[in-house]
């Protein structure tokens, strides 16, 4: 049997604290050796909750601590680029928070990088690993709506705080990239590639500076048309549809189900509505454990490296077509008044 994986954290994100860190721990095939921080007080409060766990401080102490062999990088995403390519200069294998960069070229470039070294690299999308995505598509392979015609995604979450950094636009935040790369993921886990971007919006709410609301419409080069839409000042939403030519099927709960949630995919047909019950799935533990199988597998690169640039190309597409950020009614009418 062997050793568990080795794993450092880089950072103490919220999505470490709340999900990462304690699915590391639960996996007996991982070990938690260290958590980082610029701030050696905020590593040590992380670490406490974690036996075993050491603080650090620095990233690049981490970098250097002896017998780390992978490490987690949740940090924002402008940060990204920096610090995956750190570690894998360092020989670690990576799980790198989504989107793995903010633009194509450094998508390539690391992910040429890690292959070269012979090291996993791999993004942390977790809603792919879940089953229902995949009985969803067996449906598809097996003619249940007919020939495919549409996909319709909507991700949507409330309002964040308003100092969270989700709002910073020199850390890469934004709807975009934080919402939008769930409903464009699932174009390319569920339609394959490639897609071009066909029209895109993207509008800045009320006080924020980055976008808070987008929408986008991709074609497949089959005709197949993706409808996506996604922001945070949403009331919550998470949901696809695909339609056929024979029938539709809708997943609610698509990225983020908890993990005892009890999927249901409703298979709506000529001839009725036909409800599909799943087993619940922990789609964290699924992630890290597809990481730890990566690692030991031996062979370097992404085990997802074609939908990763496919999505970094998409969510660039969307960038560039939508331009710079609509500002919201209400907000472009407060500037127009400041003028007067």
């Amino acid at each position: 049997m062997a050793d568990p994986l080795r794993i450092g954290v880089l950072g103490c994100a919220d999505i470490a604290r709340r999900r990462m860190l304690p699915a590391f721990a639960a996996d007996p095939d991982t070990a938690l050796v260290a958590v980082a921080s610029r701030e050696g007080r905020r590593a040590a409060e992380l670490a406490r909750a974690h036996e075993g766990c050491a603080a650090v401080e620095g990233y690049e102490q981490l970098l250097a601590t002896e017998g780390v062999e992978a490490v987690y990088v949740p940090l924002p995403v402008a940060l990204h680029a920096q610090w995956v390519e750190a570690a894998l200069l360092a020989g670690k294998h990576v799980l790198a928070e989504k989107p793995l960069t903010a633009d194509p070229a450094d998508t390539r470039r690391l992910l040429a990088l890690a292959r070269s070294r012979g090291l996993v690299l791999m993004e942390n999308v977790m809603f792919v690993h879940h089953p229902q995505h995949a009985a969803v598509r067996s449906l598809v392979e097996d003619g249940a709506i007919g020939e495919p015609r549409s996909l319709s995604a909507r991700f949507g979450v409330p309002r964040l705080p308003s100092g969270d950094i989700r709002y910073a636009p020199e850390l890469g935040g934004g709807a975009l990239l934080d919402i939008g790369v769930y409903p464009v993921r699932a174009a390319v886990h569920l339609l394959g590639s490639p897609l071009r971007v066909v029209g895109a919006t993207l509008e800045s709410g009320p006080h924020a500076v980055v976008e808070t609301s987008g929408t986008a419409l991709l074609r497949a080069e089959s005709g197949v048309a993706a409808q996506l839409a996604f922001g945070m000042d949403h009331g919550y939403r998470s949901s696809y549809e695909l339609w056929g030519s024979e029938g539709r099927i809708s997943v609610r709960r698509a990225f983020t189900p908890p993990a005892d949630h009890r999927p249901v995919l409703r298979l709506e047909r000529r001839g009725g509505v036909e409800e599909i019950a799943l087993e619940p799935a922990d789609q964290v533990a699924l992630t890290v454990a597809a990481f730890v199988r990566a690692c030991r597998a031996g062979h370097g690169g992404a085990p997802d490296a074609e939908a990763c640039l496919e999505q970094s190309d998409l969510l660039d597409g969307i960038r560039r077509s939508s331009g710079p950020p609509t500002p919201h009614a209400a907000h472009a009418a407060h500037a127009a008044e400041g003028h007067r």
